[in-house]
């Protein structure tokens, strides 16, 4: 009886521990929200918001009416200096002009991404793009030294070669009415990154059905989903209910592909003891891989396998993804707009002349004008359309209170269109980023790739791809677009994407002395 007694107690105690301890975390999450919810109150916010499940019904679900949908939003607080959107129990803070978002970029204490980006952990890992605090501090110092401009000049020649497989492939398209160039230009940036990052040719220009890229755009989609579906954000939730099997069988494919590679030039690299090959003589071409694998830090540490392969997903998603996107629209903006057009192929032939020889360093400083039109196509159609950040301690952002532990969500593609510092923004001007046309802008109006202390390590790189194949482009052939900007249907995913491609006609240029 004494025994049976006794159990009974135990069961009792531990019980009453179960529920106490539920108690007080409920306690105090909920003492949290109810925190933000007041402190947040003067904050404008959407009609329609809920106790708990805050707007997260109202969101659309397919990507491009979603994207439409933030478009309308902005539209709805023009007249405010920011508004707010409760993600379930997350507030965040919607910045659009450039006083408000340098408010948290410049701000150490801001510095940590939105609790969302936890859900690219399972593919990205905590390297560059995802990690905080210390690790994300010694990563990108450690990292620095690799986007160096000595080393960014070795990869110019993988750069070359792919424009002109892509410009052999366009070729067969020269004459014959309108099609669709998306995924060609997408496998050259997908091959550029191969080479330059994993040093490993996989001639996806060559195998244009990549399963690679599909599963890329397939997690984009499956992941972008689930940041605006706060019920799918438990695991088990997610994995049940959700799309969570669809999730894993995709990530398998991502990790298996450059898991393969890492493997395949580790072994390699063991191989060889410098940088020369004793057989030929010649130069071996170092990869972003290489560097990473001979990488230390202060205390001598080299990166094991899983903080490798953080980084080469990473710079495998933000180097082809973003630059595929950007040299997308700009095409397409070229080939509605004759003028600049024109003056793109002008401003080519003075540096090329009739020649066929490849670019180099010193042209790729002269194509000024051709900058200026991937800026402008930057600013129309930024890459990242949206980026968030967790607020590290209470703040004032426009005097408005915003407390630890809310988001911001700088809205990159709305912020691009601030009328005061962007006159018209809808129109395609390049010259609004001629030296003499930018003076008094503020940095924080035009933002493609981030700024502050978390700004793109790898923007110079893509800036100098996007030079090489858009110049291979127009060197070769006319373009005509062949969709209306309304046409185009923007996605609003990781990455910024026509829903349909982009449609254009080519006609193969001759050039005349």
């Amino acid at each position: 009886m004494a025994v049976l007694l006794g159990s009974y107690s135990i069961a009792l105690f531990g019980t009453s521990f179960v529920i106490a301890t539920l108690t007080y975390i409920t306690y105090r999450l909920l003492s949290d929200y109810l925190h933000k919810w007041f402190t947040m109150k003067p904050i404008p916010e959407l009609e329609g918001t809920y106790p708990i499940i805050g707007n997260a019904l109202m969101f659309k679900n397919n990507p491009g009416d979603f994207f439409g949908q933030i478009q309308d939003f902005v539209q709805e607080f023009s007249d405010a200096p920011l508004f707010k959107i409760w993600i379930g129990t997350l507030p965040c803070v919607i910045l659009f002009h450039a006083e408000n978002v340098e408010t948290v970029l410049t701000n150490a204490v801001h510095m940590e991404k939105s609790y969302v980006y936890t859900f690219l952990h399972p593919w990205l890992g905590t390297g560059l793009l995802t990690s905080t605090g210390p690790k994300w501090r010694q990563r990108r110092k450690m990292l620095t030294p690799t986007f160096h401009f000595s080393i960014l000049t070795e990869f110019l020649e993988v750069m070359n070669e792919q424009a002109e497989i892509l410009v052999e492939k366009l070729e067969k398209q020269a004459g014959k009415g309108p099609f669709n160039c998306f995924n060609h230009i997408t496998l050259c940036a997908l091959d550029i990154i191969c080479e330059t990052a994993m040093g490993k040719k996989i001639h996806a220009q060559s195998n244009s059905d990549s399963e690679y890229v599909k599963s890329v755009y397939k997690m984009s989609d499956i992941i972008s989903r689930r940041q605006r579906t706060p019920w799918f954000w438990p695991n088990f939730v997610y994995n049940y209910f959700g799309d969570g099997r669809e999730h894993d069988r995709t990530l398998k494919v991502l990790h298996s592909f450059t898991n393969k590679v890492i493997h395949e030039r580790s072994e390699k690299m063991s191989h060889i003891k410098s940088d020369n090959d004793s057989d030929k003589g010649t130069k071996r071409r170092r990869a972003f891989l290489d560097m990473l694998l001979m990488t230390t830090d202060e205390d001598g540490n080299r990166m094991n396998n899983q903080e490798i392969q953080e980084e080469v997903d990473t710079f495998m998603f933000e180097g082809h993804d973003t630059t595929a996107a950007s040299m997308n629209w700009a095409v397409h903006l070229l080939g509605a707009h004759p003028e600049a057009h024109s003056r793109v192929q002008q401003e080519l032939q003075e540096v090329f002349g009739t020649s066929n020889r490849p670019a180099n360093m010193e042209d790729l400083k002269k194509l000024k004008y051709l900058e200026c039109v991937i800026k402008e196509a930057l600013r129309l159609f930024p890459s990242v359309p949206f980026f968030a950040r967790n607020i590290g301690e209470d703040c004032h952002i426009n005097g408005f209170k915003v407390p630890k532990g809310a988001n911001a969500i700088v809205l990159t593609y709305a912020l691009h269109r601030d009328r005061r510092y962007f006159p018209e923004p809808e129109e395609f001007r390049p010259e609004r980023f001629m030296p003499e046309n930018a003076v008094g802008r503020p940095p924080y109006a035009y933002i493609p790739f981030s700024a502050g202390l978390r700004n793109c390590i790898g923007q110079r790189f893509a800036l100098m791809e996007e030079k090489v194949v858009l110049a291979a482009i127009l060197r070769n052939f006319s373009v005509e677009a062949s969709q209306k900007r309304e046409d185009l249907r923007p996605l609003g995913e990781l990455i910024l994407r026509p829903e349909k491609g982009i449609t254009i006609k080519l006609e193969k240029r001759i050039v005349s002395n």
